[in-house]
């Protein structure tokens, strides 16, 4: 506790306590709902699988990061993307994220994803497919990158 002298209208200086700063109240600081949600989000198998391809993609994790959640060929479309890093962070280096990402479900245990990527003033498609192995753990079946709109 900091004690903090005042002067009084009498001319006489008193001690009063002080026990913290004033509070921040920062509208642009994300309320606990929205902490939640985002952490609820990211529980969901397509916002997991897409935030893992991005970090592999931009090169910001080896590609071998994902080789038990990837079956058949999706692990080498990885490694034929990952060398390019096409989604590396755009200049001045701020690093890409996920801006959304949606889902289709065209049978039990299959998803087919997709995902906006952004990074700086570039946006990008991620499209990837998700099967529920005998083990009840999701794995990436298929990878595909597109570029920005002409």
């Amino acid at each position: 506790m900091h004690l903090h002298r005042t002067k009084s209208t009498t001319g006489t200086r008193s001690t009063t306590a002080r026990t913290a700063p004033p509070r921040r109240t920062d509208p642009r600081r994300p309320t606990a709902d929205a902490a939640a949600r985002r952490r609820e989000r990211d529980k969901l198998p397509h916002y997991w699988f897409a935030e893992r391809l991005l970090l592999a993609l931009s090169g910001q994790r080896p590609v071998h990061s994902l080789l038990g959640h990837t079956v058949g060929e999706a692990y080498e479309q990885l490694t034929a993307l990952a060398p390019r890093a096409p989604l590396r962070p755009a200049p001045p280096g701020r690093s890409p994220v996920v801006r959304h990402c949606g889902q289709f479900r065209p049978r039990p245990g299959v998803i087919e994803a997709f995902a906006r990527i952004a990074s700086g003033d570039r946006l990008q498609a991620l499209a990837f497919r998700l099967e529920k192995g005998p083990d009840l753990r999701w794995r990436c079946s298929a990878v595909e990158l597109g570029g920005a709109r002409a």
